[in-house]
């Protein structure tokens, strides 16, 4: 059964494999890469990567995945549309999908994906994940906000990954309690929260040194690598220290 209890018919060799998730598709490219056949236009890491592309998370092109005839598609429940998901498997495609919300889960889900849904052993980049957010935070902790968007502004909420990564970092979200997971929030209440930083990703909005900062005076503005901050996948190697020299 994949993350969200379905039951998934995955063949005993798995040779050709789609991802319509950036995250998954690194994943895979960095574990299997000759099985790797097919990509959204979002997926961009690695560098250079070469297989079919087809189109984006949200509306991906459903006969050209067909076309690449995969042993498996890989998806996720946030980034992927249910009606592709369920579109897919009604062709008799093995769709698997991940639900990652924290840490823990992005590790255990992974090891799952390789070893249930690719028919491989989980890679050595994923013990080396682990290994690297064993770290435990030291100092003081601190809060933020995260928007993820502007004209509205939008910011992280509840439940998601990119807030637990930054509890592992000693930063709490000021939105964790908010009822909704990707709320609009007017700036004005953002700036009147006096978060200790304001957490500016480059993905899905490219906030930038000259976009950005400059809604939150006198506020401390962190510039972040959205990779870092949001996928799941070999960049969990690199990232507590990279997030970490950001966030300082």
């Amino acid at each position: 059964m994949d993350d969200t209890g379905v039951s998934v018919r995955v063949p005993g060799t798995v040779r050709r494999i789609v991802s319509l998730v950036p995250s998954l598709t690194e994943s895979v490219a960095a574990t299997l890469p000759d099985a790797l056949v097919g990509a959204t236009d979002w997926c961009s890491h690695p560098a250079g990567l070469d297989v079919a592309r087809v189109r984006g998370t949200k509306n991906p092109d459903l006969d050209a995945v067909r076309r690449l005839r995969p042993d498996v598609v890989l998806a996720n429940f946030e980034e992927n549309r249910p009606q592709d998901i369920e579109a897919l498997r009604a062709s008799g495609l093995a769709v698997w999908v991940t639900r990652i919300l924290t840490l823990e889960q992005a590790f255990d889900s992974l090891a799952r994906m390789f070893t249930q849904a690719c028919r491989t052993e989980p890679p050595a980049w994923l013990d080396m994940a682990r290994e690297a957010w064993r770290e435990p935070c030291t100092g003081p902790r601190r809060t933020a906000v995260v928007p993820i968007w502007r004209r509205p502004w939008m910011v992280v909420g509840r439940d998601t990954f990119t807030g637990d990564v930054l509890r592992h970092l000693g930063v709490d979200n000021l939105y964790a309690g908010h009822p909704e997971r990707y709320p609009k929030v007017p700036l004005d209440e953002l700036n009147g929260r006096r978060p200790d930083v304001v957490v500016l990703p480059d993905e899905p909005y490219a906030f930038s040194s000259a976009d950005g900062p400059e809604a939150f005076p006198g506020l401390t503005c962190a510039l972040v690598s959205g990779r870092l901050l949001t996928w799941y996948g070999p960049s969990l190697v690199e990232a507590p220290a990279l997030l970490r020299r950001a966030l300082a």
